[in-house]
């Protein structure tokens, strides 16, 4: 029986175009000397990314765009700035791809290692028919003989005539830097309005975003939230925090890669339990809950332990309260970046507090007066209406034209001292020793997202709001004029 002669190149080459995964294993060495830990994320972010690469080669338009929050150190950008982009050009050597990260020189930096990939002696060897020209073979921008090219630009970068089938964002903001808002909204409007304009095809180029999650309101949330709006772009979210903590299992996503965790650790060899501690240490609870758990706030609330505030389906007869207060922290511009926040609350004959209700919303100076006045007078007499001036002539001249309107009430303006935070405290120490109830309604979840992720809520009205309600509830007031302080 004659035997049959295997090509061996060949056959590795084939083995390399139809797995990404055999890909990454077999060109690891080209841009990483440090032993490999074939941790099981791995093989399924390379699944992910094949399936959503095969429909462009395929002409067919996109299922969905992809945000992949994990870890640092997890080989992410190995995988999809480095990796994925060469190995698309095995399969589809015309496909051009735009790379974003927070500053030109990281995103030059991750195309140069895709770059050395194909000027790899393995690479000539495997697929010797793709190869870079040599007029066009810049670190950040290069192209390959078939017409396909890799352009690699910072945040805020130009890509004025560019038109990729695939865009990745790979850490779009500095963790330093995710505490500025300015950076967050540049940021932000930099992906929407920009790349989002990059596309060869807009039915068939998809983007990938991978990131640690950095804050409530970083490119991945907005990227999330704009998928759930009408007409959206669907979204395939791979998030895999570093451990699952208390019913951590609901973030992770999709939900069967949970089975996959050791003990709830993500990886037992690079991850395990002494590594995660010292991240807490060197990240703090801020930044070790975003990075590594994938929810920037701290498991349980930061500052507001909201785990354990008690959800009652009702507060029982209002006689058993000792008072009841509404605070309000007003906002006078109309879809505005604040919102107006009437938070009521009470004390019962067990000195426990209780949050009642909520009126909140953005309205403009005269329907905010309005809302006032019709929850006051929905409240009764019997609540005291608190009403927080602000500095400066004008917010004591809003604050007195409240009072005034609100005549026959019993109503009292209070000047706040000290920043939100230092207000919030004693509020939130009340909150963490279990002594504060609320009402069950459909309010109850925005309130305690707020709380939770306070001071580093997007918005900090409720809190705020909260906290006047809590002082009134709490402090003896001593008129001065007519003022109570």
């Amino acid at each position: 029986m004659p035997q049959v002669q295997v090509d061996k190149v060949a056959l590795e080459a084939s083995i390399c175009r139809d797995s990404f995964y055999d890909f990454v294993q077999r060109f690891w060495g080209v841009v990483c000397q440090e032993d490999p830990v074939w941790n099981w994320h791995i093989y399924e972010l390379c699944h992910y990314l094949q399936v959503a690469a095969e429909r462009v080669f395929k002409g067919l338009p996109k299922k969905h765009d992809m945000v992949i929050n994990v870890p640092p150190g997890s080989t992410k950008s190995i995988i999809c700035s480095e990796m994925y982009p060469v190995w698309c050009w095995t399969r589809m050597p015309t496909c051009r791809i735009i790379s974003v990260s927070y500053a030109y020189n990281l995103a030059a930096d991750l195309s140069g290692y895709s770059r050395d990939i194909v000027e790899s002696e393995k690479w000539k060897e495997l697929f010797p028919d793709v190869w870079l020209r040599g007029d066009k073979n810049a670190k950040h921008n290069y192209e390959n003989n078939h017409g396909g090219w890799r352009y690699a630009v910072g945040v805020g970068g130009k890509v004025t005539g560019r038109h990729g089938h695939i865009i990745i964002i790979d850490d779009p903001i500095d963790p330093a830097m995710a505490i500025s808002e300015t950076v967050l909204k540049s940021t932000n409007r930099f992906i929407s309005e920009t790349l989002s304009t990059r596309k060869v095809d807009k039915k068939i180029t998809f983007t990938i975003l991978v990131m640690q999650r950095l804050h409530q309101n970083d490119p991945s949330a907005i990227k999330l939230k704009k998928a759930k709006e009408e007409n959206g772009t669907p979204v395939k979210h791979i998030n895999l925090p570093g451990e699952i903590t208390g019913n951590g299992r609901d973030v992770v996503r999709p939900r069967r890669l949970a089975k996959y965790y050791k003990e709830g650790l993500f990886d037992v060899v690079r991850l395990d339990r002494d590594a995660l501690v010292a991240l807490l240490s060197d990240l703090g609870q801020y930044g070790y809950a975003g990075q590594i758990l994938q929810r920037p706030a701290p498991p349980g609330g930061g500052m507001f332990k909201i785990g354990r505030i008690t959800i009652e389906k009702s507060s029982g007869p209002l006689r058993h309260f000792k008072e009841v207060v509404r605070f309000w922290d007003k906002a006078g511009t109309k879809d505005g970046g604040a919102f107006t926040a009437g938070i009521k609350m009470g004390l019962d004959s067990k000195d426990r507090y209780w949050v009642l209700g909520r009126a909140y919303g953005q309205w403009d100076s005269a329907a905010r007066e309005d809302v006032i006045e019709q929850t006051t007078k929905l409240d009764t007499i019997s609540c005291i209406v608190g009403v927080e001036q602000e500095p400066g002539s004008g917010g004591k001249e809003s604050a007195e034209a409240t009072a005034k309107r609100l005549a026959g009430f019993r109503v009292r303006i209070v000047r706040p001292t000290g920043d939100k935070t230092t207000r919030a405290d004693p509020f939130s120490v009340q909150v963490n020793a279990g002594n504060v109830y609320m009402v069950e309604g459909p309010w109850n979840r925005s309130y305690l997202e707020e709380l939770e992720l306070f001071p580093s809520s997007t918005y900090k009205d409720q809190v705020d709001a909260s906290s006047g309600a809590f002082g009134l509830l709490t402090k003896n007031r001593v008129r001065v004029g007519g003022l109570f302080t």
